[in-house]
């Protein structure tokens, strides 16, 4: 997008017109794709909706040229020039406080802007930054998930996606995010928004979350209370369960996987049927100090059934360690977990 629109799209949407605003606008025209520009700008138009639906007004209650300045540079960290070693929220907002440094912007305005882009993606604390940051939030939150989207005024949406199309703009935003940590892993550390999003891009288990952090910790944490007790929230997260609790040794763990009369058979020939089979297989698991490692082959889902086969490695219950590939069938309970109704490892 060339800077020859900015005339109309200003006039037309009402954006701040300063030279700062200006060159921001450029700038992001310049270094982002059109769907991250378009975004960044329906943002600030969000934003400034939601500060006047709170009775907040331009000027007194809030730096209005600053609020556009956060939100048309809060997703910089997605271009060549903003891509650099951290996550792509702070390396934007390094990049953003360099360039309002440059224009001769104060210190304590760019604390504030670099707050807003930082904390973007950190819904429950960016609110309670200042009512820039709270805004910058909202208004992003609002073009990406359509967050309070009820609260615009009637026709604001389509007039400015109309000046601005979408391109497709979430899926667009999270490849862009996730192309990024391909390259560098270490902009996506687990448990942030970007490890999140490169999770669901790499092979199963290859990325660590908040568990497996935990397990491989060192202290030697057990499972507790509710956090003992997780429902499956997909078929993937069935088996990454149930080596969780086979490591923690937990037997009522293990048997919350299984529906009621789910079918089990540890060995062939010795198939298991209902809650207590299964408990009493499980508990010969614990005690012989079984572990098992789970590495998904294929997963094939018709809306609440899944099938899935893992490849199975058994150590603890021999000399040498026994492998299968399992065939397991999953259902989707009504409270939303997934769990066996099937489960054959068919251990040799």
């Amino acid at each position: 997008m060339t800077t020859d629109a900015q005339p109309s799209v200003f006039e037309q949407l009402g954006l701040p017109d300063t030279g700062l605003s200006r060159d921001a606008y450029a700038y992001a025209a310049r270094v982002t794709p059109a769907f991250v520009f378009h975004h960044s700008v329906r943002s600030y138009v969000f934003a400034r909706a939601h500060a006047r639906n709170k009775g907040l007004r331009a000027g007194t209650d809030y730096d209005d040229e600053l609020l556009f300045a956060a939100c048309v540079l809060h997703d910089i960290g997605l271009s060549e020039e903003g891509n650099g070693d951290q996550r792509f929220e702070v390396d934007g907002a390094d990049t953003a406080a360099a360039f309002l440094r440059e224009h001769g912007v104060e210190e304590p305005r760019i604390a504030v802007a670099w707050d807003a882009i930082a904390l973007h993606t950190s819904q429950g604390i960016a609110e309670r930054k200042g009512t820039v940051v709270a805004l910058s939030q909202e208004g992003i939150a609002t073009d990406i998930l359509g967050v309070q989207r009820e609260n615009l005024p009637p026709g604001l949406a389509d007039k400015v996606h109309a000046l601005l199309p979408r391109q497709d703009l979430a899926y667009g935003l999270s490849d862009a995010i996730v192309t990024q940590a391909l390259a560098k892993p270490r902009k996506a550390s687990p448990i942030t928004f970007p490890g999140e999003l490169l999770r669901r891009h790499l092979p199963y288990g290859a990325h660590p979350g908040w568990y497996d952090l935990i397990a491989a910790a060192g202290w030697g944490d057990k499972p507790v209370g509710v956090t003992a007790r997780r429902h499956a929230e997909t078929p993937q997260q069935v088996g990454a369960l149930f080596m969780e609790y086979l490591e923690a040794g937990d037997v009522e763990g293990l048997v919350s996987l299984y529906e009621p009369y789910a079918h089990f058979v540890p060995t062939p020939g010795n198939h298991l049927v209902g809650t207590d089979a299964i408990r009493g297989a499980m508990r010969h698991m614990v005690d012989s100090g079984a572990r098992l490692t789970l590495e998904l082959r294929d997963i094939r889902q018709v809306g609440d059934v899944a099938l899935v086969s893992n490849n199975a490695t058994l150590t603890g219950l021999g000399p040498q360690p026994v492998t299968s590939i399992t065939t397991e069938i999953l259902r989707r309970q009504p409270g939303g977990g997934w769990v066996h109704v099937v489960d054959d490892p068919f251990f040799s």
